[in-house]
């Protein structure tokens, strides 16, 4: 059993793509006709107007597929199964962290496709987001997906970098990844937006149910926001996801 196949159950209810956010991404892959979509999950972030193919290793994710989405195969990053060069783009939103080989993904990702676009966050940032300072402080030693979460650096060093650009979360976004609501605290308090979020749901049920309690406690005495409502006025937040294009005249 994938992880997914564990906490991805409740996905498509609570992680809908922001179209703001789809742009970037959809931007990203430039003139690309083809694209294989890795670690794809429920489809968020595909184009329509492209003809993509996805991969995920879980059975769970894929049948959350909205109808007519793109057919998925089941596979994993590190072994996608497809000739080389076959694909001008392939896309990563969000999934290199999970990953169990993830320079061998990113390998296959620049086998297969001319273009490399990778939707991912940097872990430096996550230790300063207040979820974590404040509730989480223990997280990067309790879950390997946050704490080896692979940077721009590490990236680069298996793809020829052409841009990496900061994506800021918008005040109102829609998908509910790690810091969707970083303005909206009581999101969090909600089970299904936490079955959602694999930093979340990877958790043991006393630790998540103390955060959760430990955060409903500082909204109701006001605390929280005597340390953070200044963020309840802000537009948007660089809370470290990037965008990061690869690819060269030689790949593509």
């Amino acid at each position: 059993m994938t992880r997914y196949d564990a906490i991805g159950r409740s996905y498509s209810r609570t992680r809908r793509p922001d179209p703001r956010l789809a742009a970037r991404v959809h931007a990203a892959l430039g003139d690309a006709r083809t694209v294989v979509n890795v670690g794809a999950g429920t489809g968020s972030y595909e184009p329509s107007d492209r003809a993509v193919v996805a991969v995920d290793p879980s059975a769970t994710m894929p049948a959350q597929r909205a109808p007519g989405a793109a057919p998925c195969v089941l596979g994993v990053a590190e072994h996608l199964p497809f000739p080389d060069s076959v694909f001008d783009a392939a896309l990563a939103v969000l999934t290199v962290h999970h990953w169990s080989d993830r320079e061998a993904g990113l390998h296959e990702m620049r086998r297969v496709a001319h273009r490399q676009v990778v939707f991912f966050f940097e872990p430096s940032f996550g230790p300063e987001f207040w979820l974590v300072s404040d509730y989480l402080p223990d997280l990067y030693d309790r879950l390997a997906t946050e704490r080896d979460a692979p940077a721009g650096a590490d990236i680069a060093r298996v793809l020829d970098v052409q841009s990496v650009a900061p994506v800021p979360v918008p005040a109102d976004c829609v998908d509910g990844f790690g810091a969707c609501y970083w303005n909206r605290p009581e999101a969090y308090l909600d089970p299904d937006v936490q079955a959602g979020m694999s930093s979340f749901a990877q958790l043991d049920a006393d630790t998540r149910n103390r955060v959760t309690e430990q955060l409903r406690a500082d909204l109701d005495s006001g605390a929280w926001d005597a340390r953070h409502g200044h963020l309840r006025s802000l537009s948007e937040f660089d809370a470290g996801y990037r965008i990061l294009v690869g690819g060269t005249e030689t790949d593509g």
